[in-house]
């Protein structure tokens, strides 16, 4: 399929009734709302879509649209909010690792516990590994957790990762994220489970979830799923056979061309090729 770049999310919309659509770096770079995203959302509404947004946030979907409010998304241009943190708390309460977790994450996603029955505990004493970031991802990465990690993988504990993102934006800076502290654990030879873009499950539920909104099943063929990760949103789209619209203005901007405001569409194509992955449409921001 050759890629096209559109100017703005009206150029293909008439073909979708349903929009899944990645938050950070697309909705935000973690401080404020990118230009024109709020009208697009609202525009794509109300023309009769429903639009989800589908986030990698280890934390519980509840404790978001305050957060977006204050960066300037307003809780009536989307009908709900789907995160790999509710997810995760559903693994949780289901005690399928035990009920002795060992945290790794900030403070800020303790919320993920709140009414699952399973305790946090000291490394030593726990059954499973539940991350969800770096303590302090604003100077942390994984070679920070490499020494730990050896030790726990000798005990043959699971790690369940809230986050499969690797990097995300705050600002102009990258920040490392849990799937990078996940994908050591993983390269050190322990099980790690996923929760959240491109797994499957995830899909599943944001289906059924539109299907809420709608009033009946929406067809994968009249989804399209925004995002900027090239191996989350935009692979987790393919395996699930939705549609993808490619962000190029988050992380993988540096690649798609010389500003994240101009793309550059052989640059993208290959960002694309290099990753095995395809997308219907590009654009560096989403915008009507």
């Amino acid at each position: 399929m050759t890629l096209l770049l559109i100017p703005g999310l009206s150029a293909i919309a008439d073909k979708y009734d349903a929009l899944l659509c990645d938050v950070w770096g697309v909705l935000h770079n973690g401080k404020r709302a990118y230009p024109g995203v709020p009208e697009a959302l609202a525009k794509f509404r109300a023309r009769g879509g429903h639009v989800l947004l589908l986030s990698n946030a280890p934390r519980p979907s509840d404790a978001l649209p305050v957060m977006f409010e204050s960066f300037g998304i307003p809780h009536d241009v989307y009908d709900g909010i789907l995160t790999s943190g509710d997810a995760t708390r559903l693994c949780l309460s289901r005690h399928e690792y035990g009920t002795r977790c060992y945290h790794i994450g900030p403070e800020r996603d303790l919320a993920l516990f709140d009414g699952t029955g399973v305790d946090r505990v000291a490394e030593e004493e726990a059954d499973v590994i539940l991350v969800t970031g770096p303590f302090d991802d604003e100077v942390e990465g994984p070679e920070d957790y490499r020494e730990q990690f050896g030790r726990l993988v000798a005990r043959g504990l699971p790690l369940i990762c809230a986050n499969p993102d690797i990097v995300v934006e705050r600002g102009d800076r990258h920040i490392y994220c849990a799937g990078a502290l996940a994908k050591l654990y993983g390269e050190l030879g322990g099980q790690v489970v996923y929760f959240g873009k491109p797994h499957g499950p995830v899909y599943d539920i944001a289906r059924q979830r539109l299907a809420g909104f709608a009033g009946e099943p929406v067809p994968d063929a009249r989804i399209l799923a925004a995002g900027d990760g090239p191996l989350t949103d935009i692979k987790g789209a393919n395996d699930a056979g939705i549609d993808a619209l490619f962000i190029t203005g988050g992380i993988a901007a540096a690649d798609c061309g010389p500003s994240p405001e101009a793309p550059e569409e052989d640059r993208v194509a290959l960002v694309l090729e290099r990753a095995h992955i395809r997308a219907v449409g590009a654009m560096p921001r989403l915008v009507w």
